[in-house]
């Protein structure tokens, strides 16, 4: 978690949380119509002091970020920086800035974001982890137009460079990672649309995913750790359910309508349900490889979420290494906009999108 008493001092600014004593200064910014706030701010002066007291630090005690007020020498707020979708497990963050009008062109932004990206280097430390990717896959068959998997529990109970759709915000990579430390984006919590008709993992499926992680091929293109067993997938199943729960992650399993024969872990992440982006992960049983089960599940989960769910953007990333990653991107339909340097664990990673205009 984020120490609630930072204080970060650059030449001209101090780098400090919002509190109580701002209530004039924010009343006073709400009041003009000046837009820099971080998001969440109330949009009326009534709602000020509720947002000083609670909702500015919500996102502190997720431990998914900051905010933080940037004030001058005299201790005036002229402007506010943040820390967001942080990953304590990869040591990765993103930053978020804005400037009061008035003290524009005066090289604050700047000052901040170098101050607070030395102080976030020292303190989101990457875990000796290996990014998360999709396992090897010696082929991918042509996509059928009908789907072959079932998605949920029991059968049948690139433009290089340029990040499209893309909001003030971001997104992580595909795959599959620890137990405990795995942060999954959301299907939703409880002001949010239910999960999926199809339900989520089931304890059941603890041997299977055990199984595909403790695979050779799994083991070198993934951070799951070493000796994968049961009791490993037992504790990521009931992970991603108490994060269902909180609205904050979703994971299903994939099988094939055939035989009802356990083919691909599915979950989606980083869901802003805000900006409506999110970014998703998989990983296929050995078994399944080579036959597009991965790319199928994607593509299937991917225009649920447009078309239910009005989302804009899915991201996937894959190391650049690992091709086979890439090629059920590339399957699903996803564009590639460049490779993010030193993305997790100082590896970079290839990053994809999927857009509602690819589907068409």
């Amino acid at each position: 978690m984020f120490d609630p008493d930072v204080r970060i001092a650059t030449a001209r600014l101090t780098l400090r949380p919002f509190g109580p004593a701002d209530e004039p200064r924010i009343r006073s910014i709400v009041k003009s119509g000046v837009r820099f706030l971080p998001p969440g701010a109330p949009a009326k002066a009534g709602g000020v002091e509720q947002w000083l007291r609670q909702g500015v630090h919500e996102l502190r005690r997720s431990g998914q970020g900051i905010h933080l007020a940037m004030t001058d020498g005299e201790g005036l707020i002229v402007g506010a920086i943040s820390l967001f979708k942080t990953s304590w497990s990869t040591g990765t963050t993103e930053v978020g800035y804005g400037v009061h009008p008035l003290y524009r062109g005066r090289g604050f932004a700047t000052e901040a974001v170098r101050g607070l990206a030395k102080w976030a280097f020292e303190t989101v430390r990457a875990a000796p982890h290996r990014p998360d990717r999709e396992p090897g896959q010696p082929r991918l068959a042509q996509r059928r137009p009908q789907s072959g998997l079932h998605l949920g529990g029991r059968r049948p109970r690139s433009r290089a460079g340029r990040r499209r759709h893309a909001r003030p915000r971001r997104s992580r990579p595909a795959a599959h990672r620890q137990p405990g430390t795995r942060r999954h984006a959301a299907e939703g919590g409880p002001a949010h649309p239910a999960a999926p008709a199809a339900p989520p993992q089931e304890p059941r499926d603890a041997p299977h995913l055990a199984a595909t992680g403790a695979d050779p091929l799994t083991q070198e293109y993934t951070g799951v750790p070493r000796g994968y067993t049961e009791e490993h997938a037992r504790a990521y199943i009931a992970h991603t359910e108490r994060q269902r729960i909180r609205g904050i992650g979703v994971a299903w399993t994939a099988e094939e309508l055939a035989t009802g024969r356990y083919a691909v872990n599915l979950d989606l992440r980083d869901l802003d349900w805000h900006n409506r982006t999110a970014e998703v992960g998989y990983m296929t049983a050995p078994w399944a490889r080579g036959n597009g089960y991965a790319a199928e599940a994607v593509l299937a989960v991917a225009r649920w979420l447009f078309e239910r769910h009005g989302f804009a953007r899915l991201q996937l990333r894959a190391a650049t290494a690992n091709t086979a990653s890439q090629r059920v991107a590339e399957k699903a339909g996803f564009v590639r906009e460049g490779v993010a340097r030193s993305s997790l664990a100082g590896e970079d990673l290839v990053v994809y999108s999927l857009i509602p205009s690819d589907l068409a």
